[in-house]
């Protein structure tokens, strides 16, 4: 009977376990579930690969884009001498063949620029007078695109600092002034960049107004010269400019040099006088403390009383103000002066003939060592050489009569001639270098109606003067004469001349105390800078220059 119960019981069991779950565990997952589980195990493979793929081809373009030239170019840090490392620089116009090979450092302002696609730029760099052209190429290591990207985008007329390789030029290059060689740049840094635009290119400022009406193709801009004055330091940079004022320099130092080899002694006279020093008409009166004052027309009555003080010989390169109302080619209201006067022994002539010696060292000196700096300013202002007579005749001496004479038998009435003013200056000149062959002369005796009180008078006709003017391309560039040493007849000419003795006592009273006979003379810088270069306008000839339209800059 246990049997039976126990039969019973194995035959209601189930007959796999497969078929009834065990207490407590989960249904597995079904077919479906298992390969929807494994579409998505492939999915999450291949986004994983793909993700790796973009990483990997991320690295490998940031590899490609690394600029491994970002050390060689970009803003220089303000300059404020951090730092001292004397590391050689050379200046543009000793770059030559003879260098080619050699690494140079060097800082200039940048011209022009030209890009030639992304991996080409050209600049032409100048300092001065001088320019070079340059170049940056890409190259493994040295030079990027980024680097030719940036240097294409400087300004012109920027600083830069530029460190390159020499190179020998297959051929000629003529935009640069140093054409048989160029720069292969390594490394370029910005010094100074600009703050605006400029007013104009100092390329078109550069260009001679022959090169702009005579070309029909380019229509190159014309800088007028009123622009020029407004924006005058850009003007300043031209390489002409450079070249004029180098040359102006050279003039004052030709004549300090000269003068100094004669027994000369330079002085510095006050520009702030008690009274007028020529007429009262053109002096500038300014306020005192509770008087007046003037500009000093010149430094005429000090250099007389120097040598009334037995300096025997002086001269003097200062600032002159002359308040005319003068608007012309070759007028301004401030200019500089070079002035010098001298005892003199027997005669008048030995201090005309020093002045001729003076102007023509100076000539000479001009043509023998600044030919460079003429040849610039000629490409601008296209001109004949300046001629002056150097041999055995000696420099063509006029009286005043005799200039009156040429004029009248070239057509102008005698009557029109009691002075002879700017356009029968011209006039002469023309005549004088076509009978001469010279654009230099001298006038001697001028009618003594024309000459300041303190001028000498002519001992045997007492209506002319122991004076003389000298003349370039046909145009005054010095007045001088003996002057008046004995005070009774300097007062006796100032009163002739509407001036009152008292009010220039101290100066009279110079010559009271016993003075030599004496002379001199006034040359105006600017002037012959002017008409040896042929540069039409006297305010070419001016760093700054002032008239009486003009203050600034």
């Amino acid at each position: 009977m246990a049997d039976s119960e126990e039969t019973k019981v194995a035959a209601n069991a189930p007959e796999t376990t497969s078929e009834v779950p065990a207490e407590g565990s989960e249904k597995g997952p079904s077919k479906n579930e298992l390969k929807k589980r494994a579409k998505e195990a492939e999915k999450a493979k291949k986004a994983a690969e793909k993700a790796a793929k973009q990483k990997e081809l991320e690295a490998q373009k940031a590899a490609a884009d690394e600029d491994y030239a970002a050390a060689n170019y970009g803003k220089e840090p303000l300059n404020q001498s951090q730092s001292r490392p004397r590391r050689e620089r050379v200046q543009i116009k000793s770059l030559n063949p003879n260098l080619d090979g050699q690494t140079v450092l060097l800082r200039a302002r940048v011209q022009t620029s030209r890009a030639q696609g992304n991996k080409m730029v050209f600049l032409n760099l100048r300092q001065r007078t001088d320019s070079v052209q340059a170049l940056l190429i890409v190259t493994p290591e040295k030079v990027s695109k980024q680097m030719v990207k940036w240097t294409a985008g400087i300004q012109d007329e920027s600083i830069v600092l530029v460190e390159g390789i020499v190179k020998k030029s297959p051929e000629i290059i003529k935009s640069a002034t140093v054409g048989d060689v160029e720069l292969l740049i390594s490394k370029i840094y910005l010094v100074s960049g600009l703050d605006g635009r400029l007013p104009f290119s100092v390329e078109d400022a550069n260009r001679p107004e022959t090169e702009i009406s005579s070309n029909e193709e380019v229509q190159y801009k014309r800088v007028l010269l009123d622009t020029r004055l407004d924006n005058r330091i850009i003007d300043l940079r031209t390489q002409t400019n450079q070249a004029v004022f180098t040359l102006q320099h050279a003039i004052g130092h030709l004549f300090r040099s000269f003068l100094d080899s004669k027994g000369f002694i330079e002085i510095h006279s006050p520009k702030l006088q008690g009274a007028a020093t020529e007429s009262g008409a053109s002096v500038f009166k300014v306020n005192y403390f509770k008087g007046n004052a003037f500009l000093a027309q010149s430094p005429q009555l000090a250099k007389q009383m120097a040598i009334a003080a037995d300096f025997e010989r002086v001269y003097e390169i200062g600032p002159v103000f002359r308040a005319e109302n003068s608007n012309t080619h070759r007028h301004m209201t401030e200019f500089i002066g070079l002035d010098l006067e001298m005892a003199i022994e027997e005669h008048y002539h030995e201090v005309m003939e020093l002045l001729d010696d003076l102007f023509k060292h100076m000539f000479r000196g001009l043509r023998e060592q600044y030919k460079n700096e003429i040849d610039v300013v000629g490409k601008a202002f296209p001109a004949e050489e300046f001629k002056w007579r150097d041999g055995p005749e000696g420099t063509l001496r006029l009286t005043f009569r005799e200039a009156v004479d040429i004029l009248v038998e070239d057509g102008v009435p005698r009557e029109a001639l009691e002075d002879i003013d700017t356009e029968n200056e011209k006039r002469l000149g023309r005549l004088v270098k076509a009978k001469y062959d010279t654009d230099y002369f001298i006038i001697d005796k001028f009618p003594m109606g024309l000459r300041p009180f303190y001028t000498m008078p002519d001992p045997e006709d007492p209506t002319l003067s122991n004076s003389y003017d000298f003349f370039m391309r046909g145009e005054e560039i010095l007045s001088g004469a003996q002057r008046i040493h004995d005070p009774a007849l300097l007062v006796e000419k100032m009163k002739e001349k509407g001036i009152d003795p008292a009010s220039m006592d101290s100066y009279v009273n110079a010559f009271r105390m016993g003075c030599p006979p004496h002379g001199g003379g006034g040359i105006g810088l600017e002037r012959v800078l002017m008409l040896f270069l042929k540069l039409n306008n006297i305010r070419r000839a001016s760093l700054f220059p002032r008239d009486p339209k003009r203050l600034e800059p």
